[in-house]
C-alpha cells in the first residue's frame, strides 16, 4: 500500500555518524492495488527541482520496493541523497548531475521503469489519480476489496455446501477467479515485474502463493487469501497514516491568511504567502498567529502549545516573539513579521521532522537486512518441502506444495518490515508535541544509551538574562522608596543589561533625571532634584573613596554568589546597593535531579569565572562544575567525558556550544533562546527551554526501543508458530494470511502506543 508521504534522507550534519546517499526509510506497509500508470517516456534531461532531480517509479509502492532500490542506488559516488513520495510514486534524487544518471541506470537495472516527472500540474494529477492514492485509495478501494471479500466468500460456500454438484466446481471458479482479479490485480502486475528480474519481495510471494493454491484446485481459498492479505493492507494502511499524519497534521494550525495593514492604515485580509519580513499584521483574540513575528503594540496570552510544548499559556508584549500556529487568547496585537510563511519556526518543525522520518535508527537497518535474507531462506524452504516432502514424509504432491504455498504466505516480511518505522515515527511524533524537535531515528534511539551530559550555563541552566534578585539600603540619611526612585530614574537611562535588569526590578515612578552622563566601564551618573547621583561598579566606588570595610563584606558576599553588583551613592557616601543576576530557571535544579536519577551525569561547562560557576552550579545541584572555558577548551571537554563516561549530550544554546554540540555523541540546542548555529548542530532540539525535556526524551528513547524489540519479537514469533503448524499440517492458507496480517496490525497498534501516551500527557 502507498503512503502520501515523504522519506527523506540526506547526510548527517557532522562526522560521527556515517551515512549512506540511500538511507532512506522503508514505507511501513507492502500494498498491491494501485491502478495501472500513465506511461511518459523518460526524457534527456530530468525533471529538476531546487534540491535534485524527480522521478516516477510506477511500479514503487510498498516498503521491499523502496529498500530495493536504495540497495540498488547504494555506494554511488555524488550521490547525496533520496527522498520518496509513495503516493505518487516518485523518487526525487540529490547529487552531482552524473550521480543521479548512474542512479537512474543502476534502478532500471534493478528491473524497475523509470519515468520523467510531468512537468505539468494536470498531467501529475492524471499520473497520481487512481484506487490506492492515500485518501482515494480508502474511499474507492474499500467497496471493491468488499465486494471481492463477498466473492470469496461464495466460493468457500460453494465448496462447502455442495461440493459434488457438476455445475458448482466450474461456477465456484469463476467466482474465486474473479474474487481475485478484484483484489489482487496490482499484486499480480508487480509480483511477476519481480520474479522476471529475479526478485522476492512481498508481491511475488503472494503471486506465486495465490497462483499455486489456484492451479491445484484451491481456488475458493485462493480467492480468499487474497481478498483478506487486501483488505489488512487497507486498515494497516489507516493506521500506519495516523503515525504519518500527526506530524504533518501541524500546518493545518498556521492559517492561510493574515489580515495585513495596508499603507493607509486600513486592515486587509491577504493570503500570507503575500506578506513580506517586515510587515505588519494584527492577530485578534481567539485567532491563530499566522506567521512569526514581534509583537509591537498590544499586550495578550498565547497558547505555544503546537510549537513549544507548554501546557500553559505565555505572556506576550512589545519586543516578545510569537510564533506562527500559537493561539491569541485575550488581547489585540499587531505584530512585525519576522518569517516568511514556509520559512516560520512551525513550517521547520515540521520539516525537520519529514526529513528525520527519512533517517533509519540502529534497529530499522538491521531489519532491512535481516528481511533481506529472510525472505530468500523462507522461499527456498517452501521450494524443498514442495520437492522433497513426498519423498521424505511420504505425502502426495498436491498436500507437499500445498504446504509450500501456506509457507510463503507465512513467509511474507510485511510485520517485520514495518515494525520498525511505524515506532520510529510515533516517537518522533510524540516528541515534537511535547516540544522536543529530534532530528532523526538514530538519535531517538540512542538517547537511551547517554551515561553523561554536559550543560552549558547561560540559556540552558539559568534563565540567560540578568535579573535583579535582591537590593539593601547601606546609609540611614535617605528613605528606602526615595532611594528606589532615584535609582530607577538613573537605569532608564542606560542600556546596559544590568541597568536594564536594575529598571526592570524597581517600581517606575515621575522622579526625572538631567545632564545624564555615561562612564566607560564604571556605571552611569545623573542630576536629580539639584543633585549628583552615581549608580555604578565597584571600581568606581573604589576609585571615588567611597568603600569601607562592611560595603566590601556585602560585595564580597554578592560575588561569591555569582552576582554584579551596582551601587547608588552620592558625593557624600553610597546609598544603597543593588544585585543582579542571570536566574537559574525555575525546572533547572528538578531536571538535573532526574538525570541524576536514570544514572546519568550532569556537568557544566561554561565560559563565565568558576565562582559565578560554581555558585550557579551547586544551586542547580551539579558537582561538577568548569568554568572559564573557550569554545576549544569545552570540545575538549567532551571529548574527555566521552573517554571517562561513555556516550556523551552536550547542552547548549549560543554560537561558543557549536563545536560542542557538534562533538557530542547527541547535541541538544535550547531552541527558544539558542542561535541558528546551535539549533543547526544540534541533534535534539527544546523548544521551550525546559531542561526536563531532556530527561523526557532519554525516557521516550527507552520506551522506542522497547516498542521495537516488542514488535520485532511479535512478528518473528507468530510466524515461527505458524511455520511449525505448517509443516505439521495444522495451518491453511487463510490462517496464514490472519496470521501474518494479524501480526503486522499488531505491531502498528503497538507502535501507535508511543503517540496515544503522548496525546494523554
Amino acid at each position: 500500500m502507498a503512503h502520501d508521504h515523504d522519506h527523506d534522507h540526506d547526510h548527517d550534519h557532522d562526522h560521527r555518524r556515517p551515512s549512506s546517499p540511500a538511507g532512506n526509510a522503508p514505507a511501513p506497509s507492502c500494498g498491491s492495488w494501485c491502478g495501472a500508470p500513465t506511461e511518459t517516456p523518460l526524457a534527456e534531461a530530468p525533471s529538476t527541482t531546487a534540491a535534485g532531480q524527480r522521478f516516477r517509479i510506477p511500479a514503487m509502492d510498498c516498503a521491499a520496493e523502496e529498500s530495493e532500490i536504495r540497495r540498488a542506488v547504494e555506494g554511488i559516488p555524488g550521490l547525496t541523497g533520496l527522498r520518496f513520495q509513495l503516493g505518487e510514486r516518485s523518487l526525487r534524487i540529490d547529487g552531482q548531475p552524473q550521480a543521479a544518471l548512474s542512479a537512474v541506470e543502476a534502478i532500471r537495472k534493478s528491473g524497475f521503469e523509470v519515468q520523467a516527472w510531468p512537468d505539468t500540474p494536470a498531467s501529475a494529477e492524471s499520473v497520481d489519480a487512481g484506487p490506492h492514492d492515500h485518501a482515494a485509495g480508502v474511499s474507492s478501494g474499500l467497496p471493491r476489496l468488499l465486494a471481492a471479500l463477498a466473492l470469496a466468500t461464495a466460493a468457500e460456500g460453494l465448496s462447502f455446501l455442495v461440493p459434488d454438484a457438476p455445475w458448482s466446481k466450474w461456477v465456484g471458479l469463476a467466482v474465486a477467479a474473479a474474487a481475485i482479479a478484484l483484489a489482487g490485480f496490482g499484486t499480480f502486475r508487480k509480483g511477476l515485474t519481480a520474479l522476471l528480474h529475479g526478485r522476492l519481495n512481498i508481491n511475488a510471494l503472494m503471486s506465486v502463493a495465490v497462483a499455486g493454491a489456484f492451479v491445484i484446485g484451491q481456488w475458493p481459498e485462493a480467492a480468499m487469501v487474497m481478498a483478506l492479505y487486501a483488505i489488512a493492507e487497507l486498515i494497516e494502511a489507516r493506521a500506519v497514516d495516523r503515525a504519518r499524519n500527526a506530524i504533518s497534521g501541524l500546518l493545518a494550525l498556521s492559517p492561510d491568511t493574515a489580515d495585513l495593514r495596508q499603507a493607509d492604515g486600513t486592515w486587509k485580509s491577504v493570503p500570507v504567502g503575500e506578506v513580506s519580513i517586515g510587515a505588519t499584521v494584527r492577530v485578534r483574540p481567539g485567532e491563530r498567529v499566522a506567521m512569526d513575528g514581534v509583537v509591537t503594540e498590544g499586550s495578550t496570552s498565547i497558547d505555544q502549545a503546537p510549537v513549544t510544548g507548554e501546557s500553559l499559556p505565555v505572556d506576550k508584549g512589545p519586543g516578545d516573539a510569537v510564533y506562527a500556529g500559537t493561539i491569541n487568547q485575550t488581547g489585540t496585537i499587531e505584530c512585525r513579521v519576522t518569517a516568511a510563511a514556509s520559512q516560520s519556526t512551525l513550517a521547520r518543525i515540521i520539516h525537520a521532522v519529514e526529513q528525520a522520518q527519512g533517517s533509519r535508527a540502529p534497529t530499522q537497518r538491521f531489519v532491512d537486512r535481516f528481511a533481506a535474507i529472510y525472505t530468500p531462506a523462507v522461499f527456498v524452504l517452501a521450494l524443498a518441502v514442495a520437492i522433497a516432502g513426498p519423498w521424505l514424509f511420504g505425502w502426495t504432491a498436491l498436500a507437499a506444495v500445498y504446504k509450500a504455498l501456506v509457507l510463503l504466505v507465512i513467509a511474507c516480511p510485511c510485520a517485520l518490515v514495518i515494525s520498525t518505522p511505524v515506532t520510529v515515527v510515533s516517537g518522533l511524533a510524540a516528541a515534537a508535541r511535547r516540544g522536543i524537535l529530534v532530528k532523526g531515528g538514530v538519535h531517538l534511539e540512542q538517547a537511551r544509551l547517554l551515561k553523561a551530559i554536559a550543560l552549558d550555563k547561560t540559556g540552558t541552566i539559568t534563565e540567560g538574562k540578568p535579573r535583579l534578585v535582591e537590593w539593601q539600603m547601606v546609609a540611614t540619611s535617605m528613605p528606602k522608596p526615595r532611594a528606589e526612585h532615584i535609582a530607577a530614574a538613573l537605569a532608564a537611562h542606560s542600556d546596559h543589561p544590568v541597568s536594564r535588569a536594575i529598571a526592570a526590578g524597581l517600581a517606575p515612578n515621575s522622579v526625572e533625571a538631567r545632564n545624564f552622563a555615561a562612564l566607560s566601564g564604571r556605571g552611569i551618573e545623573a542630576d536629580i532634584d539639584g543633585e549628583r547621583y552615581v549608580l555604578g561598579n565597584h571600581r568606581l566606588i573604589e576609585e571615588r573613596g567611597q568603600c569601607s570595610a562592611e560595603i566590601e563584606a556585602v560585595l564580597h558576599r554578592h560575588e561569591q554568589a555569582g552576582r554584579t553588583v551596582s551601587l547608588l551613592a552620592t558625593a557624600t557616601g553610597v546609598l544603597a546597593l543593588f544585585a543582579v543576576a542571570d536566574t537559574i530557571k525555575p525546572s533547572s535544579a528538578a531536571a538535573i535531579g532526574e538525570l541524576k536519577a536514570m544514572g546519568i551525569t550532569p556537568v557544566m561547562l561554561t565560559g563565565d569565572n568558576q565562582a559565578t560557576a560554581e555558585a550557579i552550579g551547586r544551586e542547580a545541584g551539579l558537582a561538577d562544575i568548569r568554568g572559564n572555558l573557550l569554545p576549544e577548551d569545552k570540545l575538549a571537554a567532551i571529548q574527555a567525558m566521552q573517554q571517562q563516561y561513555g556516550a556523551t549530550a552536550m547542552t547548549g544554546d549560543g554560537i561558543n556550544d557549536a563545536p560542542a554540540l557538534a562533538q557530542a555523541d547527541i547535541g541538544v540546542a535550547m531552541g527558544a533562546a539558542g542561535t541558528d548555529i546551535a539549533m543547526e548542530a544540534a541533534d535534539v532540539v527544546v523548544m521551550n527551554d525546559d531542561l526536563r525535556r531532556i530527561a523526557e526524551t532519554v525516557r521516550l528513547s527507552q520506551r522506542t526501543h522497547t516498542v521495537l524489540w516488542q514488535n520485532i519479537a511479535l512478528a518473528l514469533g507468530i510466524k515461527a508458530v505458524f511455520l511449525v503448524l505448517a509443516l505439521f499440517d495444522n495451518a491453511s492458507m487463510w490462517m496464514a494470511v490472519f496470521a501474518d496480517m494479524g501480526a503486522s496490525l499488531l505491531v502498528v497498534f503497538n507502535g501507535l502506543r508511543l503517540l496515544r501516551k503522548s496525546e494523554r500527557s
